[in-house]
């Protein structure tokens, strides 16, 4: 299985389809709240979110649908990146609730080669983030700064520092 993708493996207009999607429970959210410490009551508050707001129920925080695409991203762009340099932009573009299942993928926008180390590049990318009806919820671009094949080689290959299992007495 491929974990990331070398600067080599880019190629701009490249569309990755991350693979499976995530159900969104209120679990999930809470948790998230409660670990990023955003207390705010549309997120927790089941009885203010149904009286106080235009979506009538609580909304998912959206840095929880950010990080959900962003995770899934991974195996497919960032799994061999040497640094995630920024994130040119963040929209929030539909609520997610709690129940929504958030289907993610992603497209190959640019590709520079570094231009003071030679065994690396920067990829642009953009995340789009839908749920089960197709609708958009999240988009971002970032841009990741990612080996060549050589730097991989010359760092141990796909799985540096893997232990080779000993054989066992029995």
């Amino acid at each position: 299985m491929q974990f990331g993708r070398t600067y080599e493996e880019f190629e701009p207009g490249d569309v990755y389809k991350h693979w499976p999607g995530k159900t969104v429970t209120e679990y999930d959210d809470h948790l998230f709240c409660l670990l990023t410490m955003n207390h705010h009551p549309l997120h927790l508050d089941a009885h203010y979110a149904e009286g106080a707001t235009d979506f009538g129920r609580n909304v998912v925080v959206g840095n929880y649908v950010y990080s959900l695409l962003l995770g899934m991203s991974v195996p497919d762009v960032s799994g061999k990146a040497i640094a995630n340099l920024e994130v040119e932009s963040l929209r929030h573009v539909a609520p997610t609730f709690h129940g929504d299942t958030i289907y993610g993928e992603t497209t190959v926008l640019d590709k520079t080669p570094s231009k003071s180390k030679p065994d690396r590049g920067i990829v642009t990318v953009e995340t789009r983030g839908h749920n089960q009806d197709g609708t958009l919820v999240c988009v971002f671009r970032r841009k990741v700064m990612v080996p060549t094949a050589a730097h991989i080689e010359a760092r141990g290959g796909e799985q540096p520092h893997r232990p080779v299992p000993k054989e066992s007495s029995r």
